[in-house]
């Protein structure tokens, strides 16, 4: 949500931050809108000052036993309630307008972030590791899955449909040991305090990250209108909505493993096969809340921990600096960190690590306050993947094949795998 302080005061560099989004100037109809609701407010403090004097008059009229000018200055009171009811009406009606706009119109991107429409216009910062050597060609991730009989597509579209997977056996113990991995790495490593969230959020959330109202289509509802979170940003971010925290306690470093479900609304056609674009999938997220003043800083070390967990698993990533037709909704700036995959024969994004700045923090009311001070903050936030589990998984398969279609355990995974070394058929 923005600042219609902010977009007074600024309406020229309002309306170009949203040029570089792709989107039309919107300052002068939101300074209109919020001119209009400031006239109704004065209006309906003139009309309540106004009633609370005939109010005294009435008294003073009854004290003298004045009948004549108390019939009188009642029906004058009457017109004064109704008119203060109409304006109060059209106040509402004004705000919800005013309110609706502002709450579809996406973050304004940092000034170091490129401008562009799509991911063409995106920006490689850097290159880590070594692609894999092979001397055979590299199959696909779910090409070796289904041979080696621990990944089911079949079985799980006879339950589900598609966009789903059943694992079995090592694989099914992979994706537990590398959650487990990488919560024990942010954790005892990073400082991050490890969480266990509902899954299931009500409207305000959701909203509050920025989700709804824009986004409905691409979440899952339940019959009872709770929604399956998408990612656990939604409610480690909204532990501070509603609330003051103490500016002593910042920054504050959450992260959690969880599933999490997307409806894949916008991607009909897109990354069918496999497990890179599924509707139920897990990651180990990352959410920071700071102070306004070091929430750069955090961006750059929330996306060095997340790219450690990479190396530490010996992967061939590049670091991508998004352009402003490329960042989501609510992020002002975006690293996307994108992993090699040989079958595929190209980076493919395993983690996304963005600053929103204030942006979701005045969606949800979520401020600091300093130890000696009376005036309230907003707090920035920021959220990124930790890694995504699944993602993360396909990137082993497919790095670490064999020309028999094993696949090596790499080293730091081995003993969250019990010692396993390599995985064969029926592991």
């Amino acid at each position: 949500m923005h600042d219609i302080k902010y977009i007074r005061a600024n309406p020229d560099a309002f309306d170009a931050a949203l040029a570089r989004r792709g989107l039309p100037p919107s300052a002068a109809h939101l300074i209109k809108l919020d001119e209009e609701k400031r006239n109704l407010q004065t209006h309906i403090q003139n009309w309540q000052s106004e009633k609370n004097k005939i109010a005294k008059e009435i008294g003073m009229a009854k004290g003298q036993g004045d009948q004549a000018r108390v019939d009188e200055l009642m029906l004058k009171q009457s017109v004064s309630a109704s008119g203060v009811q109409e304006h109060e009406a059209n106040l509402v009606k004004i705000e919800n307008v005013l309110k609706g706009f502002l709450e579809t119109l996406p973050n304004l991107p940092a000034d170091d972030v490129p401008s562009g429409t799509d991911e063409h216009g995106n920006k490689e910062v850097r290159v880590v590791g070594q692609k894999p050597a092979m001397d055979f060609k590299p199959k696909l991730h779910d090409e070796l899955g289904v041979a080696l009989k621990l990944m089911d597509f079949d079985a799980a579209a006879k339950m589900s449909g598609a966009r789903f997977v059943v694992l079995k056996g090592a694989l099914a113990k992979m994706e537990r040991a590398l959650a487990n991995i990488m919560l024990d790495i942010h954790t005892n490593e990073f400082g991050y305090t490890e969480h266990v969230p509902p899954i299931l959020v009500r409207d305000n959330a959701m909203y509050g990250t920025g989700q709804l109202p824009k986004f409905a289509e691409d979440s899952f509802k339940t019959t009872n209108d709770f929604w399956l979170i998408p990612t656990s940003e939604v409610p480690l971010t909204n532990l501070v909505a509603d609330s003051i925290v103490d500016e002593e306690l910042l920054p504050l470093r959450m992260t959690a493993y969880t599933p999490c479900f997307r409806s894949e609304a916008g991607a009909a056609g897109k990354d069918t096969r496999g497990m890179i674009r599924q509707h139920q999938f897990s990651k180990v997220e990352l959410v920071s809340i700071v102070h306004p003043d070091k929430s750069q800083e955090e961006h750059e070390r929330m996306t060095a921990c997340a790219e450690e967990i990479l190396k530490r698993l010996g992967l061939c990533y590049r670091v991508i600096l998004l352009c402003t037709g490329d960042m989501g909704f609510g992020a002002q700036k975006t690293y996307d960190l994108e992993v090699w995959m040989p079958g595929q024969n190209c980076f493919r994004e395993i983690s996304s690590c963005s600053n929103c700045g204030a942006f979701q923090a005045r969606r949800m009311k979520a401020r600091f306050k300093g130890k000696n001070s009376k005036e309230t903050q907003f707090v920035h936030t920021l959220n990124g993947s930790g890694l995504a589990i699944g993602r993360t998984m396909v990137a082993i398969l497919e790095n670490y094949q064999q020309a028999d279609g094993s696949i090596i355990v790499p080293e730091a995974l081995k003993p969250y795998m019990g010692g396993l070394e390599k995985i064969g058929i029926g592991d």
